[in-house]
């Protein structure tokens, strides 16, 4: 540590920011007694170091190996305000229920907020009071969409993503989409007055809702597929 403190003070002396007498000054030591350390004749103690330190602004960090950092770093686990709570709820609570309530909540899962905050919500219709992300269990239904979901998969919904925007360009938005009361996860497409629901599988045939008088598209969508897992 010794050693590295000369090396960062003699690179300050050689580059005209400090010299040895400015040093004596700024921490109470005799001139005779700094040259002696910068020329390797005398060491310092811990307190002397540590008023070297102070006055230069440095810390144990700033005299450490670069590589040496990074070498023996961990990565922390991430704080427990972090994240944010996702309910898993089935399908047509997802579907339909503004707010999610507690004995609608089958598990618990936890998202990072970082990610959360990322996607962007595409409203046609006010949804600002819903609970705005939840989770769904595929089941057997999500073999339509194989191999993009499979049985079993657990799907993020983001219900403020109403719209039939293309969340990417060139891309189709997956949706979880109201029908018979609970709801399917689907491709949708507009056509007339009818929603087209299309499978990824295309093994399984194509749906259509018409419309209802006094409605339009976004009343059937319950929201955009944002995230897919799969637990082992």
């Amino acid at each position: 540590m010794q050693e590295n403190l000369r090396q960062v003070l003699e690179q300050r002396i050689a580059a005209g920011k400090l010299s040895g007498l400015r040093l004596a000054r700024e921490t109470g030591f005799q001139q005779a007694h700094i040259s002696n350390f910068l020329n390797r004749k005398r060491g310092l103690s811990l307190e002397g170091m540590d008023k070297v330190m102070a006055s230069q602004k440095l810390s144990v960090l700033d005299l450490l190996d670069a590589a040496e950092i990074n070498k023996r770093a961990s990565i922390p686990p991430p704080a427990e305000e972090s994240f944010e709570n996702v309910f898993l709820v089935d399908m047509r609570t997802a579907a339909h229920d503004a707010l999610v309530t507690s004995e609608k909540v089958h598990d618990i899962y936890k998202f990072k907020r970082t990610f959360l905050r990322r996607l962007k919500p595409e409203m046609q219709t006010p949804r600002e009071g819903w609970t705005r992300f939840v989770l769904i269990r595929m089941g057997a239904d999500g073999m339509s969409m194989s191999p993009r979901i499979v049985n079993g998969a657990i799907v993020l919904i983001d219900r403020q993503y109403n719209s039939l925007k293309p969340h990417r360009r060139g891309e189709m938005n997956m949706y979880a989409v109201r029908q018979n009361g609970s709801a399917t996860v689907k491709y949708v497409e507009l056509s007339g007055n009818n929603l087209i629901l299309r499978p990824h599988n295309q093994a399984y045939p194509v749906d259509i809702i018409p419309i209802e008088d006094g409605k339009t598209a976004t009343d059937y969508i319950a929201g955009r597929i944002c995230y897919v897992g799969i637990e082992t």
